[in-house]
């Protein structure tokens, strides 16, 4: 009787399960282990010239590079506990989700390593601050408060070639929505315009991200001198590359109250990141401080002198993003009675001084009014129309709105109208002392389940022991590199939790190797040769592993979207170390036992080895053994 067809053989096309080549005699011949290893071998070293970056030429410089952000509980540092408060009941998600948006922006900004800026609850936000003490973060968690300033003077805030006062760009502009009777603004303009429409008596305002701003890298027209021939030789015009001062920008320079404000002014750079610190210090109070003149910038690189505060975002008691009667997007606005009545007299007076209704363009940038938050200009509208009716509407002027951007300019006026006001509830100190005794433990707890795991190997395994200590030896290795370069790209920081995380992926990894290695030793006391139970176990063993690792992976997701504070931490690394085990396991693992099944010691079933026969009862003794086998299956 032929004998039964084994799952293992070759298909019709010569080939074995698993994408190896079949061999001749029915047998499955061995992959080739060394591409994976090699594979591995580039992984790590991608990994490590990351790490390593432009110093690969200095190896004296290389220990630095591989550092390791610790969390507020590993290192030092202040975690201090906030309750918002909204001036009429609890605050709403977008308010608070507005709110840690702008601490984080304030915290970022001041460079603060691995800080971080987390909801908890309803109305909690937790903010910590690894190596700070609470006097040094306490003036960046106070409520941030929407600003209506009038525009001073514009310049580019950046390097450019100066000859003659530049001109300003061309702003935004605004328009008042309809009033009671509805009558149209008697200075609208007689053709169509993207900026007024018939029935119509608001102000319309273009935002920045509208507004055709220069770039950092542009030019004014008047860099480059022309190319054409002058009739009559002439002296060709100085240019110098510097900063714009309050000589080269456009507005009004005698309406600056302090000689103070022109000289920062004079040498605000809106290229740093940090142009407010350089400026204003570390407060940022100072920064945005609504009874005083101040310097900013907006995200187009454009400085400003800006006014004293005349209206509040607190001051808007209604914002929504829609379409208007000429189907162009716009943000509609209403104002409070006190907020009416200040945005009535600054706009009316704005109007009559510096708009002509004529040519219906500006007469200078005092025209325009900035939109300001934590300091930054958000949008420098201009005004066309006095708003007198506590209504107005902002387009985008010659350039219309997307559903986009006017949506994104009605959050920011909403929440930025309805600050919280932050009020401290608790604020723990975390010493160097109390981080460092903790990182201690936790790495002797680590030190100590990796221990454990080799001695029950070498009791279990013997020889096999030598696979799963160097699998846990290389899962460990990728586990640093990618904290090192998520420490390095992305501030990531290393908690006692996400230390946790680290620990549990040693059963993770050891989880792997023992169902290989257990598949492939049922494949032996079938009476197969090890090369063979090699192939067989591992085809048998990867679904197991895949679906282990694909549930442990999907635990570690959810409890980082669902979870909290520290919890996240523990998810987070507990969700990367799975897929460096899936690494480990296909790369590695897998590689060297099919080396392993090549030697002597291994291929005979040394009785050190862990394959012995006789040791784990299998049905015939392999080739080489001292017994003679009754039935000589046939290799799968």
């Amino acid at each position: 009787m032929a004998p039964p067809r084994n799952n293992s053989s070759s298909d019709s096309r010569g080939r074995a399960p698993g994408g190896g080549p079949a061999r001749p005699g029915g047998g499955v011949t061995v992959s080739r282990p060394g591409r994976y290893l090699a594979t591995l071998g580039i992984l790590i070293l991608v990994m490590l010239a990351a790490v390593i970056g432009g110093d690969i030429a200095h190896p004296g410089l290389w220990h630095s590079k591989f550092r390791v952000g610790l969390g507020l509980d590993l290192s030092s540092g202040t975690q201090v506990t906030l309750l918002a408060k909204a001036p009429h009941g609890t605050p709403t998600s977008g308010a608070m989700n507005e709110s840690i948006a702008i601490l984080n922006s304030r915290i970022n900004s001041q460079g603060f390593t691995g800080a971080t800026v987390q909801r908890q609850g309803p109305a909690f936000i937790v903010v910590s601050v690894p190596g700070k003490s609470a006097e040094e973060i306490r003036p960046f968690l106070q409520s941030a408060v929407l600003r209506f300033r009038q525009v001073l003077l514009t310049a580019p805030g950046y390097p450019v070639p100066l000859s003659s006062t530049p001109t300003s760009p061309t702003p935004p502009t605004a328009l008042p929505t309809p009033g009671p009777s509805g009558s149209p603004s008697p200075h609208s303009s007689p053709s169509p315009s993207p900026r007024a429409s018939s029935g119509t008596q608001a102000a319309s305002a273009r935002p920045l991200a509208a507004s055709a701003k220069p770039s950092p890298t542009a030019k004014p027209p008047h860099s480059s001198p022309s190319s054409s021939p002058s009739p009559t030789p002439s002296p060709s015009p100085s240019f110098t590359t510097r900063l714009p001062t309050a000589t080269d920008a456009s507005g009004n320079a005698s309406l600056v109250t302090s000689p103070a404000v022109i000289k920062d002014f004079n040498r605000l750079d809106c290229r740093h990141k940090d142009w407010q610190k350089q400026i204003y210090g570390s407060n940022p109070n100072n920064w945005d401080n609504p009874n005083v003149q101040i310097v900013s910038c907006d995200s187009h690189g454009s400085k400003y002198v800006l006014d004293v505060a005349k209206v509040q975002g607190t001051n808007l008691t209604s914002v929504g993003a829609g379409l208007n009667a000429n189907n162009q997007w716009v943000v509609n606005f209403n104002l409070d009675g006190k907020g009416s009545a200040a945005f009535s007299t600054l706009t009316s007076a704005m109007y009559s001084k510096y708009f002509n209704p004529a040519t219906n363009q500006e007469l200078s940038v005092l025209d325009q009014f900035a939109i300001v938050l934590d300091g930054k200009v958000q949008s420098a509208p201009q005004i066309i129309q006095p708003i007198t009716t506590g209504s107005g509407e902002i387009n985008g002027g010659s350039v219309s709105f997307t559903s986009q951007q006017a949506n994104q300019l009605a959050t920011l006026l909403k929440y930025g109208a309805v600050p919280l006001a932050f009020l401290p509830q608790f604020t723990n100190s975390i010493s160097a002392a109390l981080g460092a005794s903790q990182l201690h433990a936790g790495l002797i707890a680590g030190a100590i389940g990796f221990v454990l795991v080799v001695i029950y190997s070498l009791l279990y395994y013997r020889g096999l022991a030598l696979v799963s200590v160097f699998s846990l030896a290389t899962a460990a290795l990728l586990a640093w590199l990618a904290v090192v370069l998520l420490t390095k790209y992305e501030s990531y920081t290393l908690s006692l939790a996400g230390v946790a995380g680290l620990i549990v992926a040693i059963g993770i990894t050891a989880d792997s190797f023992v169902v290989f290695f257990e598949r492939l030793r049922d494949e032996v006391r079938e009476g197969r040769s090890l090369r063979a139970a090699v192939e067989r176990g591992w085809t048998r063993a990867r679904r197991t592993i895949l679906v282990s690792d694909t549930v442990s992976f999907l635990a570690a997701l959810l409890l980082y979207i669902f979870a909290i504070g520290d919890v996240r931490g523990f998810a987070y690394t507990l969700g990367l170390t799975t897929l460096i085990d899936i690494v480990v396991v296909f790369l590695f693992t897998k590689p060297m036992v099919t080396l392993l099944a090549r030697t002597r010691f291994y291929g005979d079933g040394h009785k050190w080895s862990g394959l012995d026969p006789a040791r784990l009862g299998a049905r015939s003794p392999w080739r080489g053994s001292r017994a003679t086998p009754r039935t000589a299956p046939r290799e799968a």
